[in-house]
């Protein structure tokens, strides 16, 4: 099984990456666990729509090209589909069961996610209509990544 994050721009944070490691360290006895950053796109603050669509689809490019067919992609996305961490469970489950051993779930930049990623993805998925910053994202999804197979683990983990 092999679970891969696409995500956009560097994580600088200490507490993030520290935080996502203790995750990452834990995921490796369920899965190969990697997270593949693209470059940010550099826009100035105040960007005009199609100059917003211009860097989405410069960042897509970017993520798409690190997702391979085989892949089962989650976008992760404001309007995705809400679950909850034992529905997400049951989804990674019946992955792997049904011959699945790729997944990949996509972190676009602070704009979103482009229209090209959006179709190329399998499912969307939301952590509810919050905004985060994607650093925070990032280890928001390793957990429930980890904790997805610690349900299915049945181990007390999830309570």
């Amino acid at each position: 099984m092999n679970i891969k994050i696409v995500c956009v721009g560097k994580l600088k944070e200490k507490y993030f990456k520290q935080g996502i490691a203790e995750y990452a360290k834990r995921l490796s006895k369920f899965c190969k666990f990697q997270i593949v950053e693209v470059p940010d796109e550099k826009a100035p603050e105040k960007l005009s729509d199609a100059e917003m669509e211009k860097v989405k689809e410069i960042e897509g490019e970017r993520i798409l090209s690190k997702i391979k067919d085989k892949e089962y992609v989650y976008a992760l996305a404001i309007l995705g589909k809400e679950r909850t961490s034992e529905k997400f469970a049951e989804e990674i489950k019946d992955l792997t069961t049904y011959g699945t051993s790729d997944i990949t779930f996509v972190i676009g930049g602070s704009l979103g996610l482009s229209p090209a990623v959006l179709k190329r993805a399998n499912t969307q998925i939301s952590f509810g209509r919050f905004t985060m910053p994607h650093q925070l994202m990032r280890l928001v999804l390793t957990e429930q990544i980890y904790r997805a197979f610690m349900i299915n683990a049945g181990a007390p983990y999830h309570k």
